[in-house]
């Protein structure tokens, strides 16, 4: 046999020591038998020498040597390899994941400025897009006027309610000065008597002195008229010897400008027929005026008479001052509250105003836009996205890799894209369920078909500042991961 011989109940050579030839009986009694007969008849024979050729030996130490060289290493190997195994648990089934903004108008609008451009770095509040902002101008000036009108009813309300407060003998002091008003009142409307009077002959003379003016005015329509109608010829004329080159274009000029003056001439004198006409109606009208400025007067007598009866009667409704006090008060609540439905107007307008600057919400770089300047956007209108520089990675581990698996535990994290690079780590948290219960249609296990299929769990995996310097800007979610957690 071999030097070297499996057993196959451990699956490891064992080395086993080669056994002794040792002959069997009957060769010993021919050995026996054959050196008695020598003894006893000795017979000489030629001594014949055989080369026998030296053994080869075979190199056993060599081997054993290197077979267990190999068996150390792949023991220290396979000792390493389950150390590793038992103390960290591996997936490849993560993904660089970030904030992303979708960045949309919150009003209607025409886009009036785009200020970035694609991939771009943006700073927290920093603009990106502006819209026309007129329209929602000229509602802000629209709830500025309605404030200041709702105040102004307010303070009307109020003074009104200082007025209804009066006592009744301030109302009998007022009804005695509607009395002497009376009085007075029936003088003045007899002097107005008198000076209607006087009025009505002027205004008949300054009737016939419009109508005499009259005729001469149209006079003056008729000669401008002749006028104009010599200069309208007289350019026609000139104008048709331009065209055929018998004169200069200074003569077709001055004749144009004889016929405009002529044209305004004739619209002076028209105006002056018309003030001439006018001036006789507004003469009629002043008679009129006289005769009914002496109607009034007489009129203004029988209402003194009667403000004098209506004052006696406000003696009697200032006992119900009181109540008219209440409506006032009731006015002036409801004047308030109008203001303050204003002022909310205001805001809601000067909001809506600001809106049309859109700002980054964070800091970052642009991507997908597609908003140029005139597009008209409603609501909710994507315009673009920003990615933020706050990124971590989601590893989907089976649910049977998690028994040991606990926050804050280290975490190894290679980058596909980044393959000689390795960053490093920690386990921020376990998502509180799989990775299909948060499907858009979760499994249902009650449907008789059940098959068991091992679950992932997502679980979320925050970067070490430290390793990922000079990365930052060249990391992007959406990258594929290999993550190592090293659990206790």
């Amino acid at each position: 046999m071999s030097a070297n011989t499996f057993n196959g109940r451990n699956g490891n050579k064992t080395p086993i020591l080669e056994k002794e030839v040792i002959p069997d009986i009957e060769t010993l009694e021919t050995v026996t038998t054959e050196t008695s007969a020598t003894a006893e008849a000795p017979v000489v024979t030629p001594e014949i020498e055989k080369e026998v050729p030296p053994k080869r030996k075979k190199p056993t130490g060599l081997i054993l040597a290197g077979l267990g060289v190999g068996a150390i290493a792949a023991g220290t190997f396979g000792y390493h390899y389950w150390q590793y195994a038992s103390t960290h648990q591996e997936t490849d089934n993560a993904t660089v994941v970030g904030n992303i903004h979708q960045i949309s108008s919150r009003i209607p609008g025409t886009v009036s400025e785009v200020l970035v451009n694609d991939n771009q770095l943006v700073k927290p509040g920093q603009l990106l897009v502006k819209l026309d902002p007129r329209d929602y101008q000229s509602k802000v000036q629209q709830a500025q006027a309605a404030l200041e009108n709702a105040r102004a009813q307010a303070q009307a309300a109020q003074a009104n309610i200082a007025l209804s407060s009066q006592t009744t003998t301030g109302k009998t002091t007022q009804a005695q000065g509607d009395v002497s008003g009376a009085v007075a009142a029936i003088s003045t409307a007899q002097a107005a008597v008198q000076e209607a009077q006087a009025g009505i002959p002027a205004a008949q003379a300054v009737v016939q002195e419009a109508q005499a003016g009259i005729p001469a005015a149209q006079a003056e329509v008729a000669q401008t008229n002749a006028n104009l109608e010599k200069a309208q010829a007289d350019y026609n004329r000139y104008n048709e010897l331009y065209q055929t080159g018998a004169i200069a274009r200074q003569q077709l000029d001055t004749a144009k400008a004889a016929y405009d003056v002529a044209t305004a001439q004739k619209n002076a004198a028209i105006q002056g027929v018309e003030q001439a006409q006018a001036k006789l109606a507004s003469a009629k009208v002043g008679v009129a005026k006289a005769q009914s400025q002496l109607a009034q007067a007489q009129e203004n007598v029988t209402n003194a008479q009667a403000k004098l009866a209506a004052s006696k009667g406000g003696l009697q409704q200032a006992t119900a001052g009181g109540q008219d006090t209440t409506v006032k008060r009731s006015q002036y609540e409801a004047a308030k509250a109008a203001i303050a439905q204003s002022e909310a107007s205001l805001k809601d307008a000067q909001l809506q105003l600001s809106y049309v600057n859109v700002t980054a919400p964070s800091a970052g770089r642009v991507g997908r836009k597609n908003v140029e300047v005139g597009n008209r956007v409603a609501i909710g209108t994507p315009l673009m996205a920003i990615v933020d520089n706050n990124y971590w990675v989601v590893a989907n581990f089976k649910e049977t890799q998690l028994e040991k698996m606990r926050p804050g535990e280290p975490v190894e994290i290679k980058l596909d894209s980044f393959p000689h690079h390795n960053f490093i780590g920690r386990v921020d948290s376990i998502s509180p369920a799989s990775g299909a219960q948060f499907a858009l249609l979760p499994p249902d296990n009650a449907t008789g078909n059940f098959t068991k299929v091992v679950q992932r769990i997502p679980v979320k995996i925050v970067f070490d500042q430290k390793s990922i310097q000079g990365y930052e800007s060249r990391i992007t979610p959406g990258m594929s991961a290999e993550i190592a957690v090293e659990v206790k």
